[in-house]
């Protein structure tokens, strides 16, 4: 499990969001000195900024390289931020998988790139990540509008509130005008609430999204009108008290995570019975015999609590009140190569 110094301060702020506003209160002042520093470290490796014009100009298999770059589409009316990580080198005459990765409640953009580390995975695997960033205010972070369901803490969606599932489908298309993109390979996923996110876009957007994978917080909406089985695969802690994995939690997360993996086998058309097998405290529960080849599985952690597994080590201060970490599998990895035996 890799250290991923002060920008923990930054990801425990984002998932403190779901929980009670006292404690996210006392916890503030450290968040704000830790944010400061850490936008100073990151100054010197910070992504190149482009305005909207510049993120649609021209179709994206034209240039013979591309690079990183924080883009500043305008989307809906709505001017939005988008951190693009490319690989170093990537031939942009050529098609490449895209991957959108949606951080969680009250937290950023560049949060989820730094709390994730799936750039290092892009890196290996030469395909391009971005990270969308939700537009309704939560402390010094934002949280996605997801259809129908209200936010943390039982707060009600603002009526101008976007619409970002149309948000992120429509960015898909702004980066394949900027980048060299495998329409057949776009995925998504994301943490927390932009695991309910990514669940909902299987959901909406089935004929665009190859394959998801939401972390700590799959659901499956209703209704979900998808148009294919759409292959998912998500990982949860047993031990999470942010979304319970037996689920009675905030108004949003009733239901288990093992009945959401069950309703999402049913919508994709799968045997009945799943395929469990167990290894260094981590279970995988199988839904296969989907329609269109699909699966639908599920890592659940034991002892883990709300995090991304494999992700950045958290001082014992933090894990004591969000549930012990877990180094058993890394969640980048597993995810890639899942994503990397599907398209449309």
């Amino acid at each position: 499990m890799k250290k991923w110094g002060i920008n923990v301060a930054q990801t425990f702020k984002a998932v403190t969001n779901e929980t009670s506003i006292s404690f996210r209160r006392s916890v503030a002042l450290i968040v704000a000195t830790a944010f400061i520093a850490t936008s100073l470290c990151l100054i010197g490796n910070s992504h190149d900024v482009v305005g909207a014009s510049g993120a649609t100009r021209t179709p994206g298999c034209t240039s013979s390289t591309a690079s990183s770059a924080t883009l500043l589409p305008k989307i809906g009316g709505v001017t939005r931020t988008v951190i693009v990580h490319v690989p170093s080198g990537l031939d942009n005459s050529k098609e490449h998988a895209l991957v959108l990765n949606l951080h969680g409640s009250g937290s950023t953009a560049l949060e989820q790139e730094g709390f994730t580390g799936m750039d290092a995975t892009a890196d290996t695997n030469r395909f391009i990540v971005a990270y969308p960033q939700a537009l309704i205010p939560d402390g010094t972070g934002y949280d996605w509008n997801v259809p129908g369901v209200p936010l943390t803490g039982g707060r009600v969606v603002p009526a101008n509130a976007p619409n970002d599932i149309a948000f992120l489908t429509s960015l898909v298309g702004v980066l394949e005008h900027r980048y060299c993109i495998n329409p057949l390979r776009v995925y998504a996923t994301g943490f927390s609430g932009g695991a309910r996110e990514s669940s909902q876009l299987a959901c909406d957007d089935s004929t665009l999204f190859a394959a998801v994978a939401p972390v700590s917080g799959l659901r499956r909406p209703t209704p979900c009108p998808t148009q294919r089985s759409v292959p998912i695969l998500t990982f949860h802690g047993s031990a999470d008290p942010i979304d319970p994995f037996a689920g009675n939690g905030q108004e949003y997360w009733t239901y288990s995570v093992a009945t959401a993996e069950k309703y999402w086998a049913s919508q994709d058309r799968c045997a009945s019975k799943p395929k469990n097998s167990t290894h260094s405290g981590v279970k995988l529960t199988t839904y296969a015999g989907c329609s269109g080849g699909a699966t639908v599985s599920l890592y659940e952690i034991y002892g883990e609590g709300h995090e991304w597994p494999g992700g950045p080590t958290l001082p014992s201060s933090i894990t004591s009140f969000l549930g012990p970490q877990s180094n058993a599998i890394n969640a980048d990895v597993i995810i890639w190569g899942f994503f990397k035996a599907h398209q449309l």
